[in-house]
């Protein structure tokens, strides 16, 4: 079952977009997404909170993303996350594998 994580980073001055665009520039991002196990990893920027950026983060399962919470790479984010001065929200949700039901694909325009 695939586990998905919603980051809000938060900060002050557009610290939060600094420290995505530091993680992206630095190829922190495209090494994330190398690893295996990784289904997404992807900066949002929601309209009405200018000082919060949202991460997707995805994986195939627990175990992928447990050997990626115990990487090298960790360090490297949790640097950048002070250096920044960010706060976070975090909500995790593991996938049913059912995919989206037929009564909500009625809602959807593809």
């Amino acid at each position: 079952m695939a586990v998905t994580v919603n980051i809000y980073y938060s900060g002050v001055n557009g610290n939060a977009r600094k420290f995505a665009e530091e993680m992206i520039s630095a190829g922190i991002v495209s090494d994330i997404r190398a690893e295996d196990g990784n289904l997404k990893y992807e900066y949002f920027l929601p309209i009405e909170d200018k000082e919060t950026v949202l991460l997707i983060d995805c994986w195939k399962d627990q175990h992928s993303l447990d050997i990626h919470h115990s990487s090298p790479m960790m360090e490297r984010i949790i640097e950048l996350r002070e250096k920044y001065d960010l706060h976070m929200k975090v909500e995790c949700y593991i996938s049913d594998e059912t995919g989206i039901s037929e009564t909500n694909k009625s809602f959807i325009k593809e």
